[in-house]
């Protein structure tokens, strides 16, 4: 292949301006992972291929009990995981586990990320109860959150609660976790915000709100999932779908994120019927052949919509 050695003025000063920004300036490329609980009928090499081969850019690692990694083995198995995945030419950007306060078996958790260079873990699972207001609930959580900030500022990695929707979730109203985390360093802990869980508790335009204030230094992570109402025995419920399928306005959304400086880690859920992989089964009820294909559908729906508004 030949090329032109001729430079037009404009080249010039366009490779000058590039070189004049610093490294640390430069926009990174927001890579894509597989949320490994829908793959736990894999595990340690073929995890890694079977993500690659799909096209995923990493993989958000289960750690906690019943995941890839238990947390009494992390400082073993962990690191072993991760090599594996590296190799494989993949990144582990983040890890979801069980931690909502700081103990012996959250330490060791978090010691191996730090020692491992994975800056961000999914923690959460608080839930309001019905004997105190939230405001209370929210003050008396505090000290316990405000711990785990502060280990994780000294190890440098970032927390991200992640947003659920229904009752009695923390954090489904948002306004609740800005409370929460108000007066902690934000470089330490925030929301891993999933869009799908948002459009449910504020589909009318809510939604947008709670975008806007994530994003305004919350939003350290981004869980991709879609859904759409039925009606059924139970009355109205959120059942998900194929990413495109459902009622989540993610270009519309994709597009609020482009305008931002997020930089987090942006993880697939396939939370829809999908033969057990949905639920973090070990074993499939349908065609494995068939399951993959319909990740990689989901994956290359959200790289479509991400190209559209130069999140790519």
């Amino acid at each position: 292949m030949a090329f032109s050695n001729s430079l037009t003025r404009r080249d010039v000063l366009r490779s000058a301006a590039l070189l004049a920004v610093p490294a640390a300036a430069m926009p990174r490329p927001l890579l894509i992972s597989i949320f490994s609980k829908h793959l736990q009928f894999v595990k340690d090499d073929e995890l890694a291929t079977t993500a690659r081969d799909m096209g995923f850019e990493g993989i958000d690692l289960t750690v906690r009990p019943g995941g890839h990694v238990l947390p009494a083995t992390v400082e073993t198995d962990l690191p072993k995981l991760v090599e594996i995945i590296r190799k494989r030419g993949m990144e582990v950007q983040m890890v979801t586990t069980d931690i909502s306060a700081v103990d012996a078996s959250s330490e060791k958790v978090l010691r191996t990320l730090a020692k491992l260079g994975i800056r961000y873990y999914r923690f959460g699972g608080l839930k309001y109860t019905d004997a105190l207001p939230p405001q209370e609930q929210i003050a008396a959580l505090k000290p316990r959150i405000q711990k785990l900030a502060e280990l994780n500022q000294k190890l440098g990695l970032c927390g991200m609660y992640h947003t659920h929707s229904g009752p009695g979730q923390l954090g489904n109203a948002f306004w609740d976790l800005h409370m929460l985390f108000d007066g902690m360093p934000k470089d330490a802990i925030g929301t891993n915000y999933d869009i799908g869980h948002a459009t449910i508790e504020g589909g009318a335009g809510g939604w947008i709100t709670s975008t806007r204030m994530n994003l305004a230094g919350g939003m350290k992570g981004l869980a991709v999932k879609d859904f759409v109402w039925k009606n059924g025995p139970k009355g109205w419920e959120a059942k998900w779908t194929p990413l495109g399928e459902g009622m989540v306005k993610f270009p519309q959304f994709l597009a609020m994120v482009a305008k931002s400086n997020f930089s987090g880690p942006v993880q697939v859920h396939c939370e829809y019927p999908l033969g057990g992989a949905d639920k973090g089964a070990t074993t499939l009820t349908m065609d494995r052949t068939a399951v993959l294909a319909a990740m990689r559908k989901d994956l290359m729906q959200l790289r479509t919509w991400m190209a559209e508004v130069k999140l790519r």
